[in-house]
């Protein structure tokens, strides 16, 4: 269980942050493109643990691959987050049409092996574009950070994850609030005693999933992590599957955001 942080402001996530770590989250995801990188490093600073008890994500954006402008974008990061190192850095969309996804990923692989990131892997990518990463590289995604909540289960991504030891990691795991007034999920809720978010985290951590709920609210953010004390039957499992839509919410890797970077923040 993690943090995330997208579409919040620096001043907010450096609140945010401490809030979170305080209640005993430990992994932080945040992105370059989300304008809010120092605004974390100082939550985290501000928080008082250690750095090495921290698990921190961040992400080079669209108009960053290729070898030369990766490697910039990754030297403003940890400036910009106030660290030497990330533990673990994404590629955020594919951007297959520019035809640069193996020289981006090469340049993760160097800058693994630097000791600029601890752990290198892929957002937003299809059984496509891991193939080609599969097919042309000896170092291979740990992780694929995904559009993934019960209206969007991503059966063949989830299938071919675990077929080839890559984690499936939820982005928008509640459907960005939109799942939360489902009926299912608050009869579901009344039954266990929880709310429907923490249903949905719930369900996510049963089957296996990294999850980066992101909340501006105190209370909602230790909520997020109080999942863990109570169970989800088979038959809830099954009415959760039926939820499936393949509706996305989010854009698709196909046609990825295109809009630059923000202001440095």
């Amino acid at each position: 269980m993690g943090l995330g942080v997208l579409r919040v402001g620096s001043a907010d996530a450096a609140a945010n942050v401490r809030t979170a770590v305080e209640a005993g989250y430990r992994s932080i995801d945040t992105a370059a493109a989300y304008g809010n990188e120092r605004g974390v490093g100082q939550g985290l600073r501000e928080s008082g643990v250690p750095r090495e008890e921290i698990f921190l994500t961040t992400k080079v954006w669209n108009t960053c691959h290729g070898a030369t402008r990766t490697r910039a974008a990754m030297d403003r990061s940890l400036e910009r987050l106030g660290v030497d190192f990330v533990d673990l850095y994404l590629i955020h969309w594919p951007m297959a049409h520019l035809g640069l996804i193996e020289e981006t990923w090469d340049t993760l692989v160097q800058l693994q092996q630097e000791g600029k990131t601890r752990s290198i892997g892929v957002s937003n990518f299809l059984v496509e574009h891991l193939e080609l990463l599969r097919t042309s590289s000896d170092h291979q995604p740990v992780v694929n950070q995904i559009e993934l909540h019960p209206w969007m289960q991503q059966h063949e991504l989830r299938r071919y994850h675990q077929e080839h030891d890559i984690r499936t990691e939820a982005w928008s795991p509640l459907g960005q609030g939109k799942l939360l007034d489902e009926p299912l999920l608050a009869e579901i809720g009344a039954r266990v005693g929880r709310t429907p978010a923490q249903v949905i985290l719930r369900w996510h951590l049963d089957l296996g999933h990294v999850v980066i709920p992101k909340s501006s609210h105190p209370d909602r953010i230790r909520q997020n992590l109080a999942v863990t004390d109570f169970e989800l039957s088979e038959a809830d499992h099954q009415l959760l599957a039926d939820m499936n839509r393949d509706h996305r919410i989010g854009s698709h890797p196909h046609r990825p955001p295109t809009n630059g970077l923000p202001e440095d923040d």
